[in-house]
């Protein structure tokens, strides 16, 4: 018989831990079922919450949502969001129910007679299905029936109006409507690249790696073609449209994940599909779908990035916790929601045809008066920079101004260094900004914990609670939200969170001039101060970058304590070349920061960096034609002052539209069609930041007659480096 070989017992791995979002699901059902917790969360006999999911924000935290019913009703405004950290402590409590309900659950009319009040309250209605009996929470709880109607309004806008009707008198309680106005050659940013689906003859502007991401015509299909090649680049072509619309989605859905660990624009990994070519002046979000429209004079779409942004924005608001809520002044947070998303898509795509602002709609020019909004100074626009008890009546659109300054306040501060504009304030204090990308991770994560009675007040006190459960131990960006929310004047509320803890070190760097100039082979200087901003003072190591050939950056010192200053000095040689460039001051401690500062070099080799195409090219209707300049032997990059001169004979110059293209392919815009614009020839020269160009190459001057019917020519151009 074979012996039997002994074996050693393996040793077994530890067991993994719980998940993070298990252990918080864990916590909330603890706090959710304990007796002790039946005032906070407004519980009375009959009530029953129950769990509907766990959402994952940022840097660990997590949102455990709750729905409630009562005696087996459905109860609207009555949800509850639980925050937890990774470990399952929990954070905080939000509840949106305001009072115990104590309500009777037999109706006193029909369901048909509710059904026929919600349909008297559209013009024209397409659909609507069957009431469904519900409470709705408030300050005084009542039963009612909510209606689902879509239609048109008496202003003949689109409508999917959700209305609660009094089970008891017929009297309608609430309503909201949960429509929210609001490779290609894109209109707006030339030639892109999109994501799109097909192979050989058969192809389809349908996003396949981003989940119900789509574009097409009003009847809600795809566009398709027989290649990959979209658009004509024309503002009325709707195949245009779709490439801009595409392209922004695209870039909104990157950012979310990038910027936020949200999965889509449902947060589901799913998004909603676009359309174009709505025959109005206008573009909205109607619950499932966005759509987009024209402008005013019938020459462009509504699909600029801050736009689609906006719309996508208002999927978003309905796809958190809380839902798309009810009552006008919610309604002027989420209008307020889609402006935050889409200054924030417009800041992650970063183009240089539409460089990141805060100004609503300035590409499309809506109505032929500008922006639309102005997110630093709603009053420009004729809308409330500050809160006050008028905002709760005041239209939604209107009424996005407060929080829309806030905003802007937390990212930019009421005096931007980065030529982002000043911003009043209503107490008139001063308010030092976070940046966008950490204003947005903030007001995001606020959004975790919505409820769907959100006023301005709940949103003060979720996104002080989101800036302290991130960035504990520091206070800086707690303290930072706190006096914006006071600078637009909505005021403290009792049991809102509070920041003792020790502030993180931090400091600041600036230049002082900002900018020099130099012959070739002699020296530059600039202050360099530093400034501790919070915290104590630490240590600053100084270094540059972005210097051209042949020229070296040293500091004395070369390291500073925050609060002190030091002198850098920028040599350049007989062989630096001439031109213009941005220097980079870079100051690292506990965080880095940098300042700009621009060296202006004379009068060294490679001149001007500079050529000329006097070759005649004619420009047919509605056809874009290219003319070529290029450089060689520039020994540098192009400039941040870099300037295109051109002399394009036209009969009406309003239909052009005028683009630099790099050697890289990136494009730049110079200038917009215009209806307003009824000149001729385009004589004219435009100064533009190229400095993260190579300066050699094939420099394209891209003319596209977008409108009317006739001709013209490019007679000459000179580009300088």
């Amino acid at each position: 018989m074979a012996a039997t070989p002994a074996t050693a017992t393996p040793h077994q791995a530890p067991s993994p831990g719980p998940a993070p979002a298990a252990l918080a699901a864990a916590a909330a059902d603890s706090v959710v079922g304990s007796a002790g917790k039946a005032g906070l969360l407004r519980r009375a006999a009959g009530d029953d919450l129950k769990r509907t999911g766990v959402v994952q924000g940022t840097r660990g935290l997590q949102y455990v949502t709750y729905a409630r019913t009562f005696k087996g009703l459905a109860v609207v405004g009555g949800d509850v969001v639980v925050t937890t950290d990774a470990a399952g402590t929990v954070k905080d409590t939000a509840v949106a129910e305001t009072a115990a309900i104590s309500v009777g659950t037999t109706p006193k009319i029909t369901a048909a007679r509710a059904a026929a009040i919600a349909r008297a309250r559209l013009a024209k209605v397409d659909s609507a299905g069957a009431p469904t009996l519900k409470v709705l929470a408030g300050e005084t709880p009542k039963l009612a029936y909510e209606a689902v109607v879509e239609g048109r309004t008496a202003q003949n806008k689109p409508s999917n109006l959700h209305i609660f009707v009094d089970a008891a008198t017929g009297a309608i309680l609430d309503e909201v409507d949960y429509v929210r106005e609001g490779t290609g050659n894109g209109y707006y940013y030339g030639n892109v690249t999109i994501t799109t689906s097909g192979s050989g003859s058969s192809y389809s502007m349908t996003d396949t790696t981003r989940p119900g991401l789509r574009c097409g015509g009003q009847n809600g299909t795809a566009y398709t073609g027989t290649d990959d090649a979209w658009g004509t680049g024309s503002g009325t072509n709707l195949e245009t449209a779709c490439v801009d619309a595409l392209w922004g989605a695209q870039r909104e859905v990157d950012m979310l994940s990038s910027w936020f660990n949200r999965n889509g624009i449902n947060g589901n990994g799913n998004n909603p599909p676009i359309r174009v070519g709505l025959a109005d002046v206008n573009a909205y979000w109607n619950g499932s779908y966005v759509n987009f429209g024209h402008n005013q004079a019938n020459n462009r779409q509504a699909t600029p990035i801050d736009v689609v942004g906006h719309e996508m924005g208002h999927a978003i608001f309905q796809n958190t916790p809380g839902g798309a809520g009810s009552g006008n002044e919610n309604g002027g947070l989420n209008e307020a929601t889609g402006d935050i998303f889409g200054a924030l898509t417009e800041a992650y795509a970063n183009s240089p045809l539409d460089p990141p602002d805060y100004q609503v709609g300035e590409e499309v020019d809506l109505v032929g008066q500008g922006p639309i909004r102005y997110m630093y100074n709603p009053s420009i626009a004729g809308d409330p920079n500050c809160y006050s008890s008028s905002i709760p009546s005041t239209e939604v659109h209107a009424a996005a101004g407060p929080l829309n300054h806030w905003f802007y306040l937390t990212a930019e501060g009421s005096s931007p260094t980065n030529g982002q504009p000043a911003s009043p304030t209503c107490n008139s204090t001063t308010v030092t900004g976070l940046g966008i990308r950490k204003a947005g991770e903030i007001y995001y994560n606020a959004m975790q914990s919505k409820t769907s009675t959100w006023r301005h007040a709940n949103v003060r006190t979720a996104t002080l609670a989101a800036a302290k459960n991130l960035y504990a131990p520091s206070c800086a960006e707690f303290n930072v939200v706190k006096a914006a929310w006071a600078a637009v004047s909505v005021p403290a509320q009792t049991g809102e969170a509070t920041c003792t803890g020790t502030p993180a070190n931090d400091f600041s760097v600036s230049a002082s001039p900002t900018s020099g100039s130099v012959a070739a082979g002699s020296s530059a200087t600039t202050t360099v101060a530093t400034a501790t901003t919070a915290g104590s003072a630490q240590t600053v190591a100084l270094t540059a970058s972005g210097l051209p050939s042949g020229a070296t950056a040293s500091f004395s010192p070369a390291s500073v304590t925050s609060g002190s200053s030091s002198t850098l000095t920028i040599a350049t040689t007989a062989a630096t070349p001439s031109g213009s460039y941005p220097v980079t001051i870079t100051g690292t401690g506990s965080a880095t920061h940098t300042a700009t500062y621009t060296l202006t070099v004379t009068g060294g080799p490679g001149g001007s960096c500079a050529g000329t195409n006097g070759t005649d090219v004619a420009i047919p209707d509605l056809t874009t034609v290219t003319s070529t300049i290029t450089i060689s032997g520039c020994a540098r990059n192009a400039s941040a002052t870099s300037t295109v001169a051109v002399n394009i004979l036209h009969t009406f110059r309003g239909d052009l539209v005028i683009d630099l293209v790099a050697p890289d392919g990136t494009a730049y815009r110079l200038k917009n069609s215009s209806a307003t614009d009824s000149a001729d020839n385009v004589v004219a020269t435009y100064t533009t930041n190229l400095s993260s160009e190579a300066a050699n190459g094939a420099w394209k001057l891209q003319v596209r007659d977008a409108v009317r019917n006739d001709i013209g020519t490019i007679n000459t151009w000179t580009l300088t480096l």
